[in-house]
């Protein structure tokens, strides 16, 4: 019997009072637990420290979660527009050393809406900071008023690129996906290769092309209630299962 892999899981840092915390949305680990059938471990996000990167040795895998907290706009060389919008610096600081660490070795890299968003500015691509403002784009983010499940919902499709990862994973060439995020792809990173697009033209999936090992970043929630959908089971299974062939 293949031994249980071992992910990463990136942390937020917040403020509860007077304290910081570092946290991980319980949906997080529950999907990689009966999706990927690894064990999950919440990794400190502690600006300065680059203990988190040499700590990847004793991992299987990576996980780059989603959070209400945004890149930093000077992580790509621009000015914040958002005043809804407030900053992670202490995890920025942590995702941006792990994420050239991680793909160089090969190891299974899993990323989500803000991960995703990580993976783009740490190849060198830029955000749209307010989608809302874009011409031509969809409504991308939820009303945060409304129920969780109305929330995390199937907002819109997207299309699989032609014999891509997801369409591998998944044997099938679109899914209906939630949305959930205010910002999103500008420019794409360099070496980065898209795998799936809203019908807006936004990109909502990529790879690192040319990569050592498994990686794929989206920009929606597939953690979601994971074992209701077929195409979020798939891709975490994909995940779970690079970080066995690894181990």
């Amino acid at each position: 019997m293949s031994k249980q892999p071992l992910v990463a899981v990136i942390s937020d840092r917040r403020m509860q009072g007077a304290h910081p915390f570092h946290m991980v949305g319980e949906k997080y680990f529950q999907a990689l637990i009966y999706g990927a059938g690894a064990y999950p471990v919440g990794l400190p996000s502690l600006d300065g420290d680059a203990r988190a990167s040499e700590m990847l040795e004793r991992f299987d895998g990576v996980f780059l979660t989603g959070s209400p907290s945004d890149v930093a706009p000077d992580r790509y060389g621009a000015e914040p527009t958002d005043p809804n919008s407030y900053n992670d610096t202490h995890r920025d600081a942590v995702a941006f050393d792990l994420i050239s660490t991680v793909i160089e070795a090969g190891i299974p890299l899993f990323a989500v809406c803000r991960g995703f968003q990580e993976m783009n500015v740490a190849f060198g691509g830029t955000l749209h900071q307010k989608l809302r403002e874009v011409p031509g784009m969809l409504k991308h983010n939820e009303n945060p008023d409304d129920p969780l499940d109305v929330q995390y919902a199937p907002s819109h499709p997207v299309v699989f690129s032609s014999g891509g990862l997801l369409q591998r994973i998944t044997n099938r060439t679109s899914a209906e996906v939630n949305s959930l995020h205010r910002q999103g792809v500008d420019r794409l990173g360099e070496g980065l290769e898209v795998e799936a697009r809203a019908e807006d033209g936004l990109v909502e999936a990529f790879s690192v092309s040319g990569a050592p090992g498994f990686n794929l970043a989206v920009q929606w929630h597939p953690e979601w209630k994971v074992r209701d959908n077929p195409v979020s089971m798939a891709i975490f299974g994909a995940f779970g299962d690079a970080m066995r062939c690894r181990g």
